[in-house]
């Protein structure tokens, strides 16, 4: 049996990830990226990146095929990079080609001084 520890550890080297500058960095570029926040509706309502669509981890298989076309570079984040990251590798499955994991997630976002609505 694996540790939830082990899982994310594990899914962290399967997938893509970007850090919070990164993420920061291809918004002031104007690039076109979904970002989605896939905390529990009680973390969003106490702040989130601005721009980013709230689809908890609990339903994104089943809401983000109709509000993200599959072909859209998409950026996940949770609070600190591990319920994004196990996201990220379902999105994957799920024949989104552009997925990345937010590394260090609205935690890393707040500490590094990006923007922040709600």
């Amino acid at each position: 049996m694996k540790s939830a520890a082990q899982l994310f550890a594990e899914a962290k080297e399967r997938i893509t990830q970007v850090t919070p500058q990164e993420v920061r960095d291809a918004v002031a570029r104007g690039e076109d990226l979904a970002l989605i926040d896939v905390r529990e509706p009680n973390e969003w309502n106490l702040g989130h990146l601005p721009g980013a669509v709230h689809i908890p981890r609990g339903v994104l298989e089943s809401a983000i095929e109709t509000r993200v076309p599959r072909e859209r570079r998409v950026v996940l984040y949770c609070a600190s990079g591990n319920r994004s990251a196990l996201a990220a590798e379902m999105l994957e499955q799920m024949g989104y080609a552009a997925v990345a994991s937010m590394s260090g997630g609205f935690r890393g976002w707040a500490e590094m001084g990006g923007d922040i609505d709600g």
